[in-house]
């Protein structure tokens, strides 16, 4: 009974879960969103380039985020960015409340940041530099394709917001080329083809295998 208790109690979790594209009043949460990805980055042991309140603000107040609520409770968040004069949209900082994940709530933030890259940039290429593998899969799954980071901006504004990153070392020692984080992008005028359950496991694998290729070059 109690099983049952739990598993209806998380059914009203999600049913009464917003995702919505973010306003200037979300402001308030963004010492509480920075606190999230910062401890996420902890977590994991990978890295997610720590944000300033005033950074993820402004990402709020200037249209450019998606926040996901439990009543007035921020429960998720990610957000675009626009590099190379509006060639590129970046979408970064998806992070769910630890209480939250498990229940699909990922997928429906980053589904409708997309949304918003889309809304805003329609002409843009979208890009995500990521260590986690089930970003992959929600990536893959829009018709994002794994490339090189040269095919990425090369605003280096971009490349300088990596500066939080625990492993920003190893980005610089490689001259912007690699780093442990994979680039993945969606093309607007390229045509989507459907991926397998296989292909970010594929893509992990292809990232790993040439990174260690050029290693020991």
């Amino acid at each position: 009974m109690i099983f049952i208790f739990d598993k209806h109690s998380i059914i009203m979790k999600i049913e009464d879960i917003t995702v919505e594209f973010a306003e200037e009043q979300h402001a308030v949460h963004a010492p509480h969103i920075c606190d999230l990805i910062y401890e996420s980055a902890l977590q994991r042991g990978t890295g997610i380039a720590r944000r300033s309140n005033e950074y993820i603000s402004a990402k709020i107040t200037g249209g450019k985020a998606v926040v996901a609520l439990h009543g007035d409770k921020l429960v998720g968040f990610s957000y675009i960015e626009c590099w190379g004069h509006g060639d590129f949209v970046a979408t970064s900082g998806l992070i769910v409340d630890p209480e939250y994940r498990h229940l699909g709530l990922a997928a429906r933030i980053k589904e409708k940041t997309f949304e918003l890259a889309r809304m805003r940039f329609p002409f843009a290429k979208i890009f995500s530099i990521t260590t986690s593998l089930p970003v992959m899969k929600l990536n893959s799954r829009m018709g994002y394709k794994p490339v090189t980071f040269s095919e990425l901006t090369d605003d280096d504004e971009f490349w300088q917001g990596c500066q939080g990153c625990v492993n920003y070392d190893i980005l610089q020692r490689n001259n912007r080329r690699m780093c442990l984080c994979t680039g993945m992008l969606y093309d607007p005028k390229k045509p989507v083809e459907n991926a397998t359950r296989a292909t970010p496991y594929l893509i992990m694998l292809r990232n790993k295998l040439g990174k260690l290729l050029r290693l020991k070059k």
